[in-house]
């Protein structure tokens, strides 16, 4: 798997500040192996660290002049298909509401997840579209993936209809997107019913058309959403843009309240260019069909 950023600026830059979330986290389904981070120019100061959320966080400063920066991260990851309890999916939705006396041994990691973040507010017409989707009574499991289903039919994937600033307001209004977008309504859905979502950040291994083989840099960052589920070892993890359950095929490199929590790379830089421009190629490619260069 391969993530490289790059940046060109108009005019040189004399020192840049940086966070990058490119490292996946090693999980009870995924197995982190090799994982190498390169920054050209090389950074001053580099340190690894993790976030609150227990993510890998790697701070850099790169303090010499340059009008180009590159971010590229390679790393070799196995992921199985999540082991979900039966029993925990088929009880009542509002019996898993961390404000509203839920009970588990995790109840206070997830009550963060249940509250509004920056980028996800808690809106009326919001809470009434889900409102369909949460009946009284009605399993979880069910519920939220109902909700997946409608998301995925009530809207339309498109990336010219919204950008990175874009509000849930924005998105519901339009009802077009990207996965971003529809992370951020779905925890919108959720928590406006008193339940917990962690927007999570990754990629998708994608597959070819028939008869074509595989073209680097075509695929992109992805990004879910994980529904706490009391008595689970794991959070129902959701993907309204594919419409299906995350499984074997999705990396996971971070989750946060929102996508402000979880960027994959974002800082400060000095400089009085007047333009920029931001590349990102992504490559995820599995075992059977890589082939070393």
């Amino acid at each position: 798997m391969r993530h490289r950023t790059e940046y060109t600026y108009s005019s040189e830059v004399e020192n840049s500040l940086g966070l990058a979330h490119l490292a996946p986290r090693a999980l009870p389904w995924q197995r982190v192996g090799e994982h190498e981070l390169t920054i050209d120019p090389v950074p001053g100061d580099r340190r690894l660290d993790a976030d609150v959320y227990g993510n890998h966080l790697t701070y850099f400063h790169v303090t010499d002049p340059h009008e180009r920066l590159v971010v590229e991260a390679r790393t070799e990851v196995e992921v199985v298909d999540t082991a979900y309890d039966v029993d925990a999916l088929a009880r009542p939705w509002e019996s898993a509401r961390p404000l509203h006396g839920a009970i588990g041994a995790d109840v206070w990691t997830a009550t963060e997840f249940a509250i509004p973040s920056p980028k996800v507010a808690m809106l009326p017409e919001v809470r009434d579209y889900a409102t369909v989707s949460f009946t009284p009574g009605r399993p979880i499991g069910e519920a939220v993936t109902d909700l997946m289903h409608r998301i995925k039919a009530d809207f339309d994937y498109d990336s010219k209809a919204t950008t990175v600033t874009s509000t849930v307001a924005d998105v519901f209004a339009k009802r077009a997107g990207v996965c971003q977008d529809f992370a951020h309504l779905a925890l919108s859905c959720v928590r406006s019913h008193g339940l917990a979502g962690r927007y999570v950040s990754g990629y998708l291994s994608t597959t070819p058309p028939p008869g074509k083989t595989r073209v680097l840099g075509a695929d992109a960052s992805h990004a879910w959403l994980a529904v706490w589920v009391p008595g689970s070892d794991a959070w129902l993890a959701i993907d309204p843009t594919n419409d299906q359950w995350a499984g074997e095929r999705y990396v996971t490199v971070a989750w946060g309240r929102d996508y402000g929590d979880v960027t994959p790379v974002k800082g400060i830089i000095y400089t009085e260019a007047k333009k920029s421009t931001l590349k990102v190629a992504v490559d995820v490619i599995p075992e059977t069909e890589f082939s070393p260069a």
